[in-house]
């Protein structure tokens, strides 16, 4: 007979456990649960699936439609799986669960999953919620079966890792650069010559010079920040002018946020947001479609602009510049991470489970998604093939994230932090009411140490 101490302990920790799904639940979806109605994701086994033909079952879940693109890289590569391993006891199937306008549809399956104890044995992701899942118990570590880690490239690592443990691996990688109109550049007197590389990157204040002369040459806002948004873009292409300025958004371990996102660095940050603003380089109640209809000069998008552009806007001479850095560090920092596989706790059969998500991600993956969809590589394998493939503009998001790509932070309150971020840019865009940045960074800090504490607890 256990000890009763062991069993008490053992109770708690499970139910520690449904209260994080269930907040991760309402946080995702705005559903409301009784934790008690959770089962525990590692609960009982219900046997492994087998396939009409006898094999063991992987299934796996992903999160856009079939027939989209990247839908349909993914199909050929389980087929490729089935194919390769066809003398092996195995056989994986996939299941396309589009994800809506707001972030519904996979989501909701997969938090209706969890209080089902049905997950698949691999998932897609997004990365910033690697820590959630790692620490509620939904993925498991890849470490065991993932060999080839080093071929990975350092933001993929960083963006899949909770705790030191590889949880998930990045299908492709992704940045954020400034598109600008090659014609409307030139028209305004800029030297297209002249202009910042990732090796050597404008301050600041050499970019807003750029933008005072595109400004007075259209009597228009020099660029499109997408400050309008009101989703993840912000805090995914903003982050680095903190890290740029020597800031961060939290502490390296991920437990402090008070004392470390309301310091100088970002006021110093949050200031040159402002400014441009305040100047009228930017708005934030931007024409739709101001830069691909060539009404601004320059746009701060990802780099799935590439597609959009090649697609749709194709008579728009354009080219991509790098973040411009802060003018106290000159240091260039990007943001990077995307979508990733990852093997749920659950499975029955983690060796094949892992072997598909390391599948999924692997060189060949990989080549193929960035020849389909312009995505970034994720590996430096498929980047030195790629590289010798992609266009000049890709070749600049290439560059720029290999050498200053920066992952978002790594936390179970993710969802909480990114959020305060979002706020902390509503907050300063309305600059005659928040003079004070300093006294706004303190607020959402607080706030973000409040979501960090109890995520820890």
């Amino acid at each position: 007979m256990k000890d009763p101490s062991f069993l008490q302990g053992l109770k708690t920790v499970k139910q520690q456990r449904k209260k994080l799904l269930a907040d991760i639940i309402q946080e995702q979806t705005g559903i409301k649960i009784d934790s008690n109605s959770i089962f525990a994701v590692a609960g009982c086994s219900k046997g492994k699936s087998v396939s009409s033909d006898g094999k063991q079952m992987v299934t796996m879940w992903v999160h856009v439609s079939d027939d989209s693109e990247e839908g349909k890289v993914y199909k050929k590569r389980v087929d490729a799986f089935n194919k390769k391993y066809e003398s092996k006891n195995v056989r994986a199937k996939i299941e396309f669960i589009p994800r809506s306008g707001n972030g519904g549809g996979y989501e909701d399956k997969v938090n209706a999953a969890l209080t089902t104890d049905t997950l698949p044995d691999v998932i897609t992701l997004d990365g910033p919620n690697t820590a959630a899942y790692a620490k509620s118990g939904i993925i498991a570590p890849l470490d065991e079966y993932v060999k080839d880690q080093d071929d990975l490239l350092p933001s993929i690592k960083q963006q899949g890792t909770y705790k030191d443990k590889l949880y998930a691996i990045g299908a492709s990688e992704s940045s954020v650069g400034i598109y600008y109109n090659k014609k409307m550049l030139q028209d305004a007197g800029v030297d297209l010559n002249t202009l910042p590389t990732v090796d050597n990157p404008w301050t600041w204040d050499q970019f807003m010079a750029l933008c005072e002369t595109l400004k007075e040459k259209y009597n228009k806002p020099a660029i499109d920040m997408q400050l309008q948004a009101k989703d993840e873009m912000l805090t995914y292409a903003l982050t680095p002018f903190v890290w740029s300025a020597g800031g961060e958004i939290l502490s390296k371990d991920g437990t402090k946020a008070e004392g470390v996102f309301n310091k100088k660095p970002t006021v110093e940050a949050m200031s040159f947001i402002q400014t441009m603003l305040k100047e009228g380089y930017t708005t934030r109640t931007p024409v739709k479609q101001a830069f691909e209809t060539e009404k601004y000069p320059m746009k701060f998008s990802g780099v799935w602009t590439v597609t959009d552009m090649e697609t749709n806007f194709q008579k728009v001479d354009y080219g991509v510049m790098p973040y411009p850095v802060s003018p106290k560090t000159k240091k260039l920092v990007s943001p990077s991470g995307s979508w990733q596989f990852a093997m749920t706790q659950k499975s029955e059969n983690k060796e094949w489970s892992a072997k598909l998500a390391d599948w999924m991600t692997n060189k060949d993956s990989n080549l193929e998604l960035s020849r389909t969809i312009a995505a970034l590589p994720v590996r430096y394998s498929s980047e030195k093939v790629l590289t010798k493939e992609f266009s000049d503009q890709m070749n600049v998001f290439m560059k720029q994230l290999k050498e200053s790509g920066h992952a978002r932070p790594v936390t179970p309150a993710y969802p909480q932090v990114t959020r305060a971020f979002q706020q902390t840019i509503d907050d300063i865009s309305f600059y005659d009411q928040n003079k004070n940045i300093k006294k706004v960074l303190n607020t959402r800090a607080t706030e973000m140490q409040a979501a960090i504490d109890k995520a820890n607890r």
